[in-house]
């Protein structure tokens, strides 16, 4: 099966070989449900278990397509006494699930374990062109055991599927839970409390990509702000095998790891370019193209409702998105304050706007609207925008103060022409 991470958009295969190896993976994914089930179970003794079974996290490099550039998580499991090398990997789903996109949007994505050959799990990262580094755990034989148990409890087919959250419940922190099982409370950590927020740790991975990082913070809210835990930072799976790196565990406070290793080596890929002007850039050519119109509109003692049209158009549509995501069972975007700006009441007032427009008249919206944006601004103070989106904001502003300040004046300019 193909392991897909942050977002899960399903690649699409770019040749006949890629789809014939995938189906091979997929044979051999679907085999190993059983082959879990009927030999993870076989007793090792305790005495031998620490020789015999060995656990090592697997940290993939990140990938050159967006949802592939915070990298992934999976377990390596050998067991030299029943013959098995096999990697498990929580990030696994299938695609065809009936309303996949709109459930992954409302956060009812459903991932499952599955389980490979060690080798086809290489085979098909050496083939995307992604290092893996694997860290071999030193846990004691007993834990060494309850690994085993848990990965047989996972493997039956009740159990496969597990609700996933790209933050708080992904492959990587999966697999944290499932390596370190009740040694997970006893393991201590370099890094502390009060870290980064969960914006800020994902921003460190597009910072080349500015239009994929404004797609992200424009549909995460201010919970996306927040300071965070070790245990939330772990989400990211850099994160989690540097402080696996550094981490000590049990009464004694060994090492955690006790061998670092690289299983393929790390590829050098270049980043494909996007559009050649920055969010920044386009919110700015807009904004001075809204507020010229404006102020052109207000010399002109006209309406141009076509530019309301477009705008109420664009801003409705965005806030139509932002509304439906406040029904997610992802927390971190449930409440957007982006809503004030990009809002879904501009859709339900088009028609009204347009039509008063047209006999250059103001509608209500406008004075409802500017009040929005003034709230939007104070927001900042609890809620990092997307780019651009303050620019963006200022130049609304400065349409719908004028909208305002145009059906105040409206009386007046009647009165004189009469």
């Amino acid at each position: 099966m193909q392991n897909i991470n942050y977002f899960c958009i399903v690649k699409r295969f770019k040749s006949i070989l890629r789809l014939q190896f995938l189906i091979l993976l997929l044979l051999f994914g679907s085999g190993n449900m059983a082959f879990a089930s009927n030999e993870l179970t076989d007793s090792v003794t305790l005495a031998h278990a620490d020789s015999a079974i060995q656990i090592g996290l697997l940290t993939c490099q990140p990938g050159q397509e967006v949802y592939s550039v915070y990298g992934h998580t999976a377990l390596h499991y050998i067991n030299t006494d029943k013959n098995i090398d096999v990697a498990i990997n929580y990030g696994t789903f299938d695609f065809n699930q009936p309303n996949f996109v709109l459930n992954y949007v409302l956060g009812r994505t459903d991932y499952m374990m599955s389980i490979v050959p060690f080798q086809y799990f290489c085979a098909e990262y050496n083939y995307e062109e992604r290092g893996v580094v694997e860290q071999v755990l030193d846990i004691p034989p007993m834990d060494k055991l309850r690994f085993v148990e848990a990965i047989e409890e996972n493997s039956r087919p009740e159990n496969l599927q597990y609700r996933y959250n790209f933050f708080y419940d992904n492959c990587t922190t999966r697999a944290r839970d499932i390596a370190l099982g009740e040694l997970g409370s006893q393991t201590k950590y370099e890094r502390a409390d009060g870290g980064p927020t969960l914006r800020e740790m994902i921003h460190q991975y597009n910072e080349d990509r500015p239009w994929a990082r404004m797609g992200n913070d424009l549909l995460l809210g201010f919970q996306a702000d927040r300071p965070t835990t070790v245990s939330e930072q772990q989400f990211l799976p850099y994160h989690l095998m540097e402080d696996f790196d550094k981490a000590v565990v049990g009464p004694d406070g060994h090492k955690l790891v006790k061998e670092t290793r690289t299983v393929i080596k790390p590829f050098t890929h270049v980043v494909e370019k996007e559009f050649p002007l920055s969010p920044t850039a386009c919110a700015i050519i807009l904004a001075v193209l809204i507020v010229l119109l404006t102020l052109l509109e207000r010399k002109l003692h006209k309406t141009f409702w076509l530019l309301d049209l477009v705008l109420l158009l664009l801003i409705g549509a965005c806030g139509v998105v932002l509304a439906v995501m406040m029904f997610s069972q992802h927390p971190t975007v449930r409440l957007n304050l982006q809503m004030l700006l990009l809002n879904p009441v501009a859709l339900i007032c088009l028609i009204p706007v347009v039509r008063r427009g047209i006999k250059n008249r103001s509608h209500w919206f406008w004075a409802f609207y500017f009040v929005c944006i003034l709230a939007f601004f104070v927001g900042n103070l609890i809620q990092s925008y997307a780019e651009g989106m303050n620019i963006l904001a200022l130049s609304l502003l400065v349409r719908s103060g004028m909208s305002v300040w145009k059906n105040k004046q409206t009386p007046v300019i009647q009165q004189q022409k009469a």
